[in-house]
């Protein structure tokens, strides 16, 4: 495993996705994000560069901080059909640089993701998703690498069953194991750099001792990144189970009261809100992947165009929340942004 390797490979599907026009694009976001934090209102240039859209709300699993595993979404769920995805491609191909084909649900179980990753690689725009990993076949192994997707996030908590089933509850060690060999094994088959393979760790108070098993794992599965993530938690409940006792990849501190704190501050603002944000499956547009139950509705596409939803004056007053009083929109208290 090589970093260089990695680095070469992500800025050359990168550079295949870049345009003039894109560029310029994403110039015009980076500079009316620094004027709207000097000025303290939002100014707001360009069309989102970065999109995250949801295949489906549906998962194998019941992961115990997930709304898909929990079953406890209140809003529609369902998945993403062509129609809607095909649309969303048609409003975003001339600026769009990056596309993260998830947000909740396990992306494999919609029947139409290796498409969904087909027609955006055709419009040059680069692709990525995250997945459990039980899906890995030879047949989707195939599939992937033959859609062209670029990066490939499996998550992987835990180094033994009993460790790794206290998290990703119904899953199946040995299944996602033989998965990520299968995928490596393949894409070398097929001569392919893509998928990039992440292996994601996060860090919890009953698999931090298996830290370091976990990268020689990584280093000996032949995937190109390891990537040890921190966990989010909601209550009480989760700071006594899941936060880890190490200070290694920790998001939280405790005051002089115990009471906790997010490690990074609070700022007034936040680069997400200007150059990308969500999509449901059924085409409701969010601010950002905190948004899991998709609260803030800022429009949707099956009545407005993007471009409409985006400009919109909610979206608007939204930004200049953001950059007066993001304390008091709850979606942010608990993000590192």
């Amino acid at each position: 495993m090589r970093i260089t390797n990695y680095t070469y490979s992500y800025y050359k599907s990168l550079l295949r996705a870049l345009t003039l026009y894109k560029v310029w694009n994403f110039f015009l976001l980076k500079l009316s994000f620094y004027l709207s934090r000097i000025f303290r209102r939002a100014i707001h240039w360009g069309r989102p560069a970065f999109l995250s859209a949801e295949p489906t709300t549906v998962c194998n699993l019941g992961c115990p901080e997930c709304p898909s595993g929990l079953k406890a979404f209140s809003r529609p769920t369902g998945s993403m059909d062509l129609d809607m995805f095909g649309k969303l491609i048609s409003q975003t191909k001339d600026h769009l640089i990056y596309l993260i084909l998830y947000f909740q649900g396990e992306p494999y179980l919609n029947p139409f993701f290796g498409e969904m990753v087909k027609r955006a690689r055709a419009n040059k725009i680069v692709t990525a998703t995250s997945t459990n990993g039980h899906y890995l076949t030879e047949r989707y192994a195939k599939l992937t690498v033959e859609s062209g997707l670029d990066e490939l996030i499996i998550s992987l908590d835990g180094l033994d069953q009993e460790t790794y089933s206290r998290y990703r509850r119904g899953g199946d060690l040995n299944k996602v194991l033989q998965g990520i060999k299968t995928l490596v094994k393949v894409r070398k088959q097929m001569n392919a750099s893509h998928p990039l393979i992440h292996l994601q760790f996060i860090v919890m108070k009953h698999n931090e001792h298996q830290i370091q098993d976990f990268l020689r794992l990584a280093k000996d599965l032949g995937v190109d990144l390891p990537v040890l993530k921190s966990a989010q938690i909601y209550s009480e409940n989760d700071q006594n189970s899941i936060l880890p006792e190490s200070n290694k990849k920790k998001r939280y501190y405790k005051d002089d009261n115990g009471m906790l704190h997010h490690i990074t501050p609070l700022r007034k603002r936040c680069w997400r809100m200007w150059h990308g944000a969500v999509i449901t499956w059924d085409g409701r547009m969010v601010p950002c992947c905190y948004d899991k139950d998709a609260s803030h509705q800022m429009g949707s596409l099956d009545s407005h165009s993007l471009e409409e939803i985006w400009r919109n004056e909610r979206y608007h007053s939204f930004r200049n929340t953001i950059l007066k009083e993001r304390e008091s929109i709850e979606i942010c208290r608990n993000c590192g942004e």
